[in-house]
C-alpha cells in the first residue's frame, strides 16, 4: 500500500468516532469518549485505542463568538484533524459574551450569574452559562473535547478568584459539566504555579473529586512547564509546558530553552512518577517573534510544524496550534487587537499551519503507537543545535527523523525490527510522500532530503522495517 494511503487509513481507523457514539455519549464514563492514561504512562487513549492529542488554542471562544460563528470555527477545526479546543471560560471578572449576557454576579467567580428557566435555545433568553452549554455540546456533536481552561491566571493575580471563592467556582463548573463526555480540565490559565499556589491545588482537588471522569491538568506562564509545581500532585493526570514566544536570543528565562521545545518534553519523562506532556501553548503563527513588538518578524507556519513535530518526536503525548487572531477571535468588534494581529479569525483558521497540523497526526497514528519512544542515539554523531536539530523517534518496527532545515544526516541503522528497511521522504507540509528505496537494516547510512537545505524545507525521514 501506498505510503500517505497507508496514513490515511490507519488515522481513519484510530482517531475518528463513531457518529452514533457522537450522537447518543451521554454519560462522561462512555468508553467512546473517556480519554484515559495509557498503561506506559506516555499517552492518552480512548477505548484502548491511541488518542493523539491535536489541539487549537481558541481562548476567547466562548466569550467572543456567537452561535453562527462557533459553527463555523468548530466545523472548520473538525475538517483539519483538531479534536481539543482549548478554551478559557473566564478571560476576565467582568467577561460578557457576543449576546451581552455577564458571567458572574458583582464578578465574583463564587457567584456564577444564571437565570434558571431560561430557554436555552433562544437568543434572548439564553444566560453565558446556557451559551458555554451549547458550545460544548456543539463541539461533542463533531467529534471534538473541550480542554476547558476556567479561569485565566489574571483574574487570581487581581484578587477576583482567591481561596474564599475558588472551591464555590469550581464545585460549579465540576457539577454543570461533570455529565458532558468531552471535558478536559485545565486550571491554571497562562500563570506560574509558584503564584497563587493554593488557588490552583484547591481547583484541581475538586475537579478530582467531583468530576472524576475528567482528566485534569494545568496550563503555565510562558517558558515554564506545569511539571515544576504540581508534578507528583495526585489531581495532575498529565502536564502542560507552554515553550513561549521568544526566539533563541529573546528568551531572558532562567532555565532558558529558547526555541528548543523539545527539551521541555525531556525533562518531564525524567521526572516520577510518569505522565504523559504536551507543549500546549507553543509560538503562535501569525504573531510578532517575542510577543509584543510588531516590528519584529512573526512566526510563519513553518515554525510552527517545528514546534509540532519537535516535541512529538521527543515523546509528547500530542500537541496544540495557535493562531494569534484565532486565539483572540479577533473581529471587527474588537477595535484594535493584540499583539500586532493583522487579520481577522474568520481568515486566520485558513492559515496554512492550521492545515497542516493533520499531517503529524495521521503521521503518528500510521503506525503501532503505544511502544513509541525517543531516541536521539537514532542520529549519528551530533543531531545539531537550534534549527539543525535533528529529532528521531521509533517504535519496534519503525523510525522517524524530522530536519526542519531539510540538511542530510546519517542515520545508525539497526535499530528497528527487520532484515531490510523500507525508507520513505513524508512531506509535512502537504502530507505527501515519496518512496526512497530498500536498505540493509545494518550499519549507518546517510539521507540526503529533497531540495536545498534551508530553514522550512522540512522533511520526515521514515524507516520500516522488513523481513
Amino acid at each position: 500500500m501506498a505510503f500517505r494511503g497507508w496514513i490515511k487509513t490507519a488515522a481513519a481507523a484510530c482517531c475518528l468516532l463513531p457518529l452514533a457514539a457522537i450522537a447518543t455519549a451521554q454519560q462522561p464514563d462512555d468508553p467512546n469518549w473517556k480519554l484515559t492514561i495509557s498503561a506506559n504512562q506516555r499517552f492518552f487513549e480512548r477505548n484502548g485505542k491511541p488518542f493523539f492529542w491535536l489541539g487549537d488554542t481558541g481562548w476567547l471562544l466562548f466569550k467572543r463568538l456567537d452561535r453562527e460563528e462557533t459553527e463555523r470555527y468548530l466545523e472548520d477545526r473538525r475538517a483539519k484533524g483538531f479534536n481539543v479546543i482549548q478554551a478559557m471560560v473566564l478571560h476576565s471578572d467582568d467577561d460578557v459574551n457576543a449576546y451581552g449576557s455577564a458571567a458572574l454576579t458583582d464578578k465574583d467567580p463564587g457567584r456564577p450569574k444564571t437565570t434558571p428557566g431560561n430557554d436555552a435555545t433562544k437568543p434572548g433568553e439564553y444566560d453565558f452559562w446556557d451559551h458555554v452549554d451549547w458550545v460544548v455540546d456543539r463541539a461533542a456533536e463533531k467529534g471534538i473535547y473541550i480542554g476547558m481552561v476556567a479561569t485565566w491566571g489574571s483574574i487570581a493575580r487581581g484578587g477576583h478568584l482567591n481561596e474564599s471563592n475558588v472551591e464555590a467556582y469550581a464545585t460549579f463548573l465540576a457539577e454543570r459539566y461533570r455529565n458532558r463526555p468531552n471535558i478536559v480540565w485545565i486550571t491554571g490559565g497562562d500563570t506560574r504555579g509558584d503564584r497563587e499556589t493554593d488557588i490552583w491545588r484547591t481547583m484541581g482537588r475538586t475537579f478530582q473529586r467531583l468530576d472524576p471522569h475528567h482528566l485534569v491538568t494545568f496550563h503555565p506562564f510562558g517558558r515554564t512547564q506545569s511539571s515544576t509545581w504540581f508534578h507528583a500532585e495526585e489531581w495532575l493526570d498529565f502536564n502542560m509546558f507552554q515553550s513561549g514566544h521568544r526566539r533563541y536570543d529573546q528568551d531572558d528565562s532562567p532555565d532558558a530553552k529558547g526555541e528548543d521545545n523539545w527539551r521541555y518534553v525531556l525533562e518531564d519523562h525524567a521526572k516520577q512518577p510518569p505522565k504523559p506532556t504536551l507543549d500546549a501553548e507553543p509560538s503562535y503563527e501569525g504573531i510578532p517573534q517575542g510577543l509584543h513588538d510588531p516590528a519584529e518578524p512573526y512566526w510563519t507556519d513553518a515554525d510552527a510544524r517545528r514546534y509540532a513535530y519537535w516535541s512529538v518526536f521527543a515523546g509528547a503525548a500530542g500537541h496544540t496550534y495557535g493562531h494569534s487572531a484565532v486565539m483572540q477571535m479577533h473581529n471587527p468588534k474588537t477595535g484594535k487587537g493584540g499583539y500586532g494581529v493583522r487579520e481577522f479569525w474568520t481568515e486566520a483558521i485558513d492559515a496554512p499551519g492550521a492545515g497542516q497540523m493533520q499531517h503529524l497526526k495521521k503521521l503518528m497514528l500510521s503506525r503501532p503507537y503505544f511502544d513509541r519512544v525517543a531516541d536521539p542515539s537514532l542520529i549519528v554523531g551530533e543531531n545539531g543545535e537550534r534549527y539543525d536539530y535533528v529529532a528521531a523517534t521509533r517504535g519496534e518496527s519503525y523510525a522517524l527523523a524530522y530536519t526542519h532545515t531539510g540538511r542530510s544526516f546519517r542515520v545508525r541503522m539497526g535499530t528497528v525490527k527487520g532484515e531490510r528497511v523500507r525508507a520513505w521522504w513524508f512531506n509535512p507540509r502537504d502530507g505527501s510522500s515519496e518512496e526512497i528505496g530498500v536498505f540493509a537494516n545494518s550499519g549507518e547510512r546517510e539521507f540526503d532530503p529533497p531540495g536545498q537545505p534551508e530553514a522550512g524545507n522540512d522533511w520526515v525521514l521514515a524507516l520500516d522495517g522488513r523481513r
